[in-house]
């Protein structure tokens, strides 16, 4: 079993930054981390994924040279940098985990609860 709790979502202005936490205890050695996020009446997307070594990393298009994913495996944690936020990256924010390798597939083992993300104009 793994649990994942996000963090460090808020209301943020149009062009600021936020940096989400997503804390993981359990079994995570070896795993894949990703990043997703769902708005209201929208379908669940993939954001950002990682590898267990940091060494690939993926992006969706919306969001590459804007967000960036890493982790520190010492503290079980994964990080989302984001940066020149625009109103419609509004959504909840989630975290998983998996197993069999990184992937932008929504096919996670463990999602945490998610955290809100508010961009105004």
């Amino acid at each position: 079993q793994v649990q994942l709790v996000e963090s460090g979502g808020g209301l943020v202005q149009a062009g600021g930054s936020l940096r989400l936490s997503c804390a993981a205890s359990g079994r995570t050695f070896g795993s894949s981390m990703g990043w997703f996020r769902q708005a209201p009446g929208k379908e669940r997307e993939f954001v950002a994924a990682i590898s267990w070594s940091g060494e690939s990393t993926y992006y969706a298009a919306s969001v590459k040279g804007r967000f960036t994913i890493s982790r520190d495996n010492a503290k079980h944690t994964v990080y989302l940098k984001m940066n020149s936020l625009k109103p419609e990256d509004t959504a909840v924010y989630s975290c998983a985990v998996r197993y069999a390798g990184v992937s932008t597939d929504l096919k996670y083992d463990y999602w945490g609860r998610g955290t809100q993300v508010t961009v105004s104009s």
